[in-house]
């Protein structure tokens, strides 16, 4: 028979009767006090007693107690039995509460979850996920800790950051100026027992080092270095110190992250930050535009002087070069002239002149016409030049300069300038 069947099961299959119409109701036990008072059976309520001992005899005839009746006619047997079968009901009883108590000692750690074991209220051991037991109250407890979940905590603002905290944003920087900073802090446990009993209250044990920690950085640093450029590396340093400051405490907790919400001067000068601001923009593009200009004119300038270095050596080296070829030209032609004097002196002259005429305009004047009137015509000259100027600017080549031969000197009747230049026509023809 299982231990723990039902009381009603139990009466019902011992076929005991609870009834108010039981004519045993109230009953005595040799059944003659109704018969004196004039009553019939079943009019009082039944024996109590009997029904006890009714019900006790039937128990041990369930559990194989053959000798219901044997008291030998005498009634001490009987109260020997009943006083068994109670035992036995007692046993029962007891053995189906001591199973309860030690089913109360089984839980259940769900998958990121840690179980934390106490004996007598000192930490015992850790339970991993899955189905566990310990022993039942007063002996042990558990208590079950989230491992996997990432906790925030706010500092500055509760939920939105419109719901500002003044006492906790405020602070004060290097330079002395008040800044409004608002940032949350992302953690997860990595110790659930340091976490459970080192520190009274660990959430707000990490909001209070998360605040010591950022009011110490931002006392480190000027305000435009927070405010701009220097969000990031305030948030790093903060992580950092506030996960120095945590194990120092250890406290069983992860500083994962760090996020800056609002960082910005405190609302009653907002206005006049706001200009400095702009000015500051202002300034920043200006020096932009200055260095962009920059930028442009100083390496074209360089270009342009380094251009005119390359031009100017150029130049020296063509000069150099035309010097050094007229020298060794003219220390030949010295050698060709020492050798033959007339013939090189003659040659010269020749190529001379044409270089001269070829590239000129050139007027044939008859001398021995006997006129004193000369008439060049200077107008078709000048305007010959101006067309050759004009098409030779056309070309790449630069344009010749034009040699205008001057004009021979007007002949008069003096026999002896006449008698002189026929002279020197022979001689230049002597030669």
């Amino acid at each position: 028979m299982s231990n723990n069947m039902p009381l009603s099961s139990l009466v019902k299959r011992l076929g005991l009767k609870l009834s108010l119409n039981d004519p045993r109701w109230g009953s005595d036990k040799d059944g003659n006090r109704q018969a004196q008072e004039g009553k019939k059976p079943g009019d009082g309520p039944p024996d109590l007693d009997q029904l006890w001992r009714d019900f006790n005899q039937r128990l041990n005839g369930l559990f194989g107690n053959k000798n219901r009746n044997n008291n030998g006619g005498g009634g001490g047997g009987g109260g020997g039995g009943e006083l068994k079968g109670a035992g036995i009901t007692v046993g029962a009883v007891a053995a189906i509460a001591v199973l309860v108590w030690l089913a109360s000692g089984a839980f259940i750690v769900q998958e990121g979850q840690k179980g934390i074991v106490t004996t007598f209220g000192r930490y015992s051991h850790e339970a991993p996920a899955g189905f566990n037991w310990r022993w039942p109250y007063p002996f042990q407890a558990h208590e079950t800790v989230i491992v996997s979940q990432v906790r925030t905590v706010e500092v500055g603002y509760r939920g939105n950051t419109r719901n500002k905290q003044a006492r906790e944003a405020l602070m004060l920087t290097d330079d002395e100026n008040i800044i409004d900073i608002q940032f949350a802090v992302q953690y997860r446990l990595k110790d659930p027992v340091a976490w459970l009993y080192n520190n009274r209250d660990a959430e707000d044990t990490v909001r209070q080092v998360a605040e010591t920690a950022i009011r110490e950085i931002v006392g480190r640093s000027k305000m435009d270095f927070v405010l701009y450029e220097g969000r990031e590396k305030v948030a790093y340093d903060t992580q950092q110190l506030m996960q120095q400051i945590l194990d120092r405490y250890a406290s069983g907790a992860l500083v994962t992250n760090v996020t800056m919400q609002g960082v910005q001067p405190p609302e009653q000068v907002q206005a006049a930050f706001d200009d400095a601001v702009k000015a500051g923009q202002d300034r920043e593009r200006q020096k932009n535009e200055g260095q962009a200009y920059a930028n442009d004119i100083i390496p074209k300038a360089r270009g342009a002087a380094f251009r005119l270095l390359q031009e100017a050596e150029a130049y020296r080296s063509m000069v150099v070069e035309n010097a050094s070829g007229n020298a060794d030209r003219f220390k030949s032609v010295l050698a060709e002239y020492q050798k033959a004097p007339g013939v090189t002196r003659d040659r010269m002259y020749l190529d001379t002149m044409q270089q001269i005429f070829a590239s000129t305009s050139k007027v044939m004047v008859d001398s021995k016409a006997g006129s004193n009137l000369l008439y060049l015509p200077l107008d078709k000259l000048i305007a010959q030049v101006a067309a050759t100027e004009a098409q030779r600017a056309n070309v790449t080549a630069p344009p010749p300069a034009a040699v205008l031969l001057p004009p021979p000197e007007p002949t008069f009747s003096d026999p002896r300038r006449d008698g002189r230049s026929r002279e020197s026509s022979r001689d230049r023809e002597s030669r």
